[in-house]
């Protein structure tokens, strides 16, 4: 039998079910699907990252491979995208033409993701963003963290832009919160454990962490009004 905050796919949380009440089904899928695919890409990376490997790459990867399906679909199930490529940023974001110059605004951003899968999983996370920017900006703020200047920015890109973009600044794609290695420990230890307080705990305390990399961001990026409620 179900708990009070779990559902038949592994999701729960208080901020899940509010996405749920007001989002199409295909968009949290969606999301579900491209935190999967960040998640893995995570472990490919701390495999070939030999040389003294970040502390997140060694603690995602590790736990990442000793979870079964049933674990990393509900390590997926957060109501908030996993990765982060500047959606708060707007001045990465506001590049000059032409966009498909490799070396445009590239250099003052290091490379996280460096195997092969990141180019695919560039590719759907900014397809991803461009779409809750154009179709959903409340979306866009909730799942992604991302601000009402840069929904803007990333909404007036054409879909060909927005692809020539993840081609050519891959290196904008990062973990959210790379520093905080506990609060990934805190989610990976409880989607394994499956009970559904603790995931929820988990899944709240990133949902207050992305609150308040929003609130931080207001007085230098955004119209301290952009992202009320």
């Amino acid at each position: 039998m179900l708990s009070r905050c779990e559902t038949h796919d592994g999701t729960c949380g208080e901020g899940w079910g509010l996405a749920e009440r007001w989002l199409h089904p295909e968009t949290l899928e969606s999301l579900v699907e491209l935190n999967e695919l960040c998640l893995g890409l995570f472990a490919e990376q701390a495999a070939v990252r030999c040389a003294q490997p970040s502390l997140l790459l060694r603690q995602v990867g590790e736990l990442w491979r000793v979870l079964d399906a049933a674990a990393r679909r509900r390590a997926a199930a957060c109501p908030y995208l996993l990765v982060d490529a500047g959606f708060a940023d707007p001045q990465r974001w506001r590049q000059p033409a032409p966009l498909g110059v490799g070396d445009t605004g590239e250099a003052a951003y290091s490379t996280f993701f460096t195997v092969p899968g990141a180019t695919e999983v560039a590719r759907l996370v900014f397809t991803y963003a461009w779409h809750l920017a154009r179709a959903h900006g409340a979306a866009a703020r909730l799942l992604l963290g991302m601000s009402a200047p840069c929904a803007a920015l990333i909404g007036h890109l054409s879909l060909r832009q927005i692809h020539s973009l993840a081609q050519t600044h891959q290196a904008w794609l990062k973990p959210r919160w790379p520093a905080r290695v506990q609060v990934w420990r805190e989610l990976l230890l409880a989607a394994a454990s499956g009970e559904a307080p603790v995931l929820e705990r988990a899944r709240l305390h990133g949902l207050t962490l992305l609150a308040a990399d929003a609130r931080a961001a207001l007085p230098e990026r955004a119209d301290p009004g952009a992202l009320a409620p």
